[in-house]
């Protein structure tokens, strides 16, 4: 795997682990504490997959993206909801984001020549 490909990785793993720690910073409406535990075992299991995916084992690509883009999924609400903190609206804006740059990291082709030597 290339070091471009590992950075999107490591983006992807960070954001797990924040997603993991949701239930700890919610205050119970912001998000609400049903998705927060959602949000914590979606962190979970992708953690399990960059950790395969960092290995080498390609199988674990789709499952930690399709896990990463449904957990960015969950925070486009705070976009519209009138009732939602600026910071909150702020750190989704800013979860999207990262998960736009560490899927296309992971998944743009490497550079590196084959057979080079």
């Amino acid at each position: 795997m290339s070091g471009r490909n590992k950075a999107g990785l490591v983006v992807l793993g960070l954001l797990s682990v924040v997603d993991l720690f949701t239930p700890l910073l919610t205050d119970g409406e912001h998000p609400p504490m049903e998705i927060a535990v959602g949000a914590a075992v979606v962190g979970l299991v992708s953690l399990v997959l960059v950790g395969f995916a960092w290995q080498g084992r390609r199988w674990a690509l789709a499952p930690l993206i399709t896990l990463r883009i449904a957990s960015a999924l969950f925070a486009v609400p705070a976009f519209f909801a009138s009732d939602v903190p600026a910071p909150a609206v702020a750190a989704a804006g800013i979860g999207v984001a990262l998960t736009i740059f560490g899927v296309i990291a992971v998944l743009l082709p490497s550079r590196e020549l084959v057979g080079a030597r």
